[in-house]
């Protein structure tokens, strides 16, 4: 399950409900899909298939138009590209939607009129960061993510460039078993 920080505030949110209503407030959609249906390795074709109930519900409610599967390991060719496109502060002139299938990754969220909010998106996690919020993605040390992706614009979006220079004060790790120098019981990790 994600886990939600405010750097600034040095506060960290970990219960579901308690995510989701913060999310919230800044506009974020955050909800947890059932992972049971179908194994995280299967075709994207399957995986479409066993979400799309979900996806559907989804599709009607924002306007998307296409879903797709996007895979990504430490091995991936050009990574360190890609990801470089997305772990500085940009907005996008559409929704950003995703269902992580498997691994996780660190998204920061920077509403106007509020402190910057980092959330550890892992399998499970459905995000939906609407057009316009300035935001910026990593991968966690593992540099492993499977996700189901949902466009309103076939084309797909293009990052649009902030150059504020904020991402730089954040640290692009993630939460994982150690947090603010204490480490969670066992339990608490995923």
């Amino acid at each position: 399950m994600a886990v939600l920080e405010i750097p600034d505030e040095k506060t960290s949110l970990r219960e579901e409900n308690e995510i989701r209503d913060y999310l919230a407030q800044i506009h974020i959609d955050y909800e947890r899909w059932d992972l049971r249906k179908v194994p995280a390795d299967a075709s994207p074709e399957e995986l479409l298939a066993a979400y799309a109930p979900e996806i559907s519900v989804v599709k009607e409610k924002g306007g998307y138009t296409t879903a797709d599967v996007i895979d990504v390991q430490a091995q991936t060719p050009g990574l360190d590209a890609m990801l470089a496109k997305f772990n500085r502060e940009h907005w996008h002139d559409e929704d950003e939607v995703r269902f992580i299938v498997r691994g996780r990754g660190l998204f920061h969220i920077h509403p106007q009129d509020r402190p910057v909010v980092a959330i550890e998106v892992t399998a499970g996690d459905l995000i939906r960061v609407p057009k316009g919020t300035r935001h910026w993605f990593n991968l966690c040390g593992d540099r492993d993510i499977r996700a189901i992706r949902l466009f309103q614009d076939t084309a797909g979006w293009t990052p649009h460039y902030t150059s504020s220079g904020i991402d730089a004060g954040y640290e692009p790790v993630c939460f994982g078993p150690v947090y603010l120098g204490a480490t969670l019981p066992a339990a608490s990790r995923e």
